[in-house]
């Protein structure tokens, strides 16, 4: 006769810890997917300054920042932008109304802004290195 009674003690349904397995850190846990208070305008007009973007954006709600972002070399737009609200609810508001809609004669398209990735890039150095001409 086996020494399993059939009957479950202690048993307890729970939903599975917040955390993600990382390679290189162990467990970490899991951060919560909510909507970010910054978006991403693309599209824009070489016209288009911070301040035509404040003003396209404010109808929806305080606006902390708009920027658009320009070459460092030449100080002209790269023709995108970050607008950043002081509430999700006026950043959600904003992204459906002007999604697509025009600014300066430019159609734009307007999102949620994503995190900036770390790493990669650098890049460069190349050139001759040592040696005599």
């Amino acid at each position: 006769m086996s020494a399993f009674c059939g009957c479950v003690v202690g048993l307890m349904l729970t939903r599975p810890a917040p955390v993600t397995f990382h390679p290189l850190g162990g467990y970490q846990e899991r951060k919560e997917e909510k909507m970010s208070n910054k978006l991403f305008v693309g599209g824009l007009s070489w016209d288009t300054d911070d301040a035509s973007l404040l003003s396209a954006f404010q109808p929806f709600g305080e606006v902390r920042e708009a920027k658009v972002i320009t070459d460092r070399d030449t100080g002209r737009s790269r023709g995108f932008g970050f607008v950043t609200f002081s509430d999700r609810t006026s950043a959600q508001n904003a992204i459906e109304a002007m999604d697509g809609a025009a600014i300066d004669g430019r159609n734009v398209r307007v999102n949620e802004a994503e995190d900036k990735r770390r790493g990669g890039g650098g890049g460069g150095g190349g050139g001759r290195r040592g040696g005599r001409f």
